[in-house]
């Protein structure tokens, strides 16, 4: 019985382990924190270059719009360039109107990034801002984001700071990732004095 044990808390530090090295792997996109409130970050990012696609419905959803970016990056791009994968992957929007992006690594800028082949892809500059942030663990649901969203217009309302909407939220970790080891934020514009 203690030998079984031995081995089941091996796997799990196995796992938990594996996960956090998967994600380190990986190139984020920059930023510098300003403050820190438990939970809570109020950062600036520059510019940043992405590509994004449109997510359309229950159909399509999340891992077809997942698939045109992968696929974008594992050349079927105008110059049939591989292009690593970075972190975290944004998604903003309304419930109508949403879109995925995959943030380019920071040797491209939205001049030398390869063209898309589809359509449906496009490439753009983020602008530079002031975001506040929260992390939160979890899979990616609607009830969980608006849980976050929630949480985080509460917090900034204490602190008096105002967020531009629409809210984004990032996604860090690949998807054999247990739902209670990710990372996830959700993001809103700020005005830079806060």
């Amino acid at each position: 019985m203690i030998g079984y044990s031995l081995i089941l808390i091996l796997l799990v530090v196995l796992v938990i382990a594996g996960c956090k090295t998967s994600r380190a792997g990986y190139e984020s996109a920059p930023y510098r924190v300003v403050r820190t409130a438990g939970q809570f970050e109020v950062r600036d990012y520059p510019p940043l270059t992405v590509v994004e696609t449109p997510m359309q419905g229950p159909a399509s959803g999340m891992n077809g719009s997942f698939n045109r970016l992968f696929k974008f990056i594992t050349g079927r791009n105008g110059s049939k360039q591989k292009i690593a994968m970075t972190t975290p992957v944004f998604m903003t929007g309304s419930e109508s109107n949403t879109t995925m992006a995959f943030v380019m690594p920071a040797t491209f800028t939205a001049e030398n990034v390869p063209k898309p082949v589809d359509g449906s892809v496009k490439v753009r500059e983020l602008p530079a801002g002031r975001f506040a942030v929260m992390r939160f663990s979890g899979g990616r649901s609607a009830k969980n984001e608006k849980q976050a969203l929630d949480h985080l217009k509460q917090w900034m309302a204490s602190e008096k700071m105002t967020g531009l909407f629409p809210p984004v939220f990032a996604y860090f970790n690949p998807p054999w990732t247990p739902t209670f080891l990710r990372r996830n934020e959700v993001m809103l514009r700020t005005d830079s004095s806060n």
